[in-house]
């Protein structure tokens, strides 16, 4: 492989939907549908405690959903910009190539 700089915008496409999938599948089982009402564990403490950690947790996957839904972005954002700059890039050496009068300018 020649020296440089590449980027693989395919496997950024595929990281960024892999998280959006991730961030979906999260949203059909939210935390607080595994909590279940107090007398189904037997022992009003335990109950108590296992509120609590649903809570928090649920809080943590909250927080995780929202930069994940960061990072989806940013690496869609990248792709669209890397796919933009590749654009122009072809066009303006495709000007440079047809261009059929005046002076060459890779001679000066």
């Amino acid at each position: 492989m020649a020296d440089g700089f590449r980027v693989d915008l395919p496997a950024l496409t595929k990281a960024s939907e892999g998280v959006n999938d991730t961030i979906t599948a999260m949203a059909k089982k939210r935390v607080h549908d595994i909590d279940c009402p107090a007398d189904g564990f037997g022992h009003d403490r335990l109950a108590s405690t296992v509120a609590e950690f649903c809570e928090r947790w649920d809080l943590g996957v909250t927080n995780l959903t929202e930069d994940g839904q960061e990072i989806a972005g940013r690496l869609a954002h990248c792709v669209q910009v890397y796919r933009q700059t590749d654009e122009a890039v072809r066009s303006h050496f495709e000007g440079i190539v047809q261009r059929t009068a005046g002076d060459d300018p890779a001679a000066q």
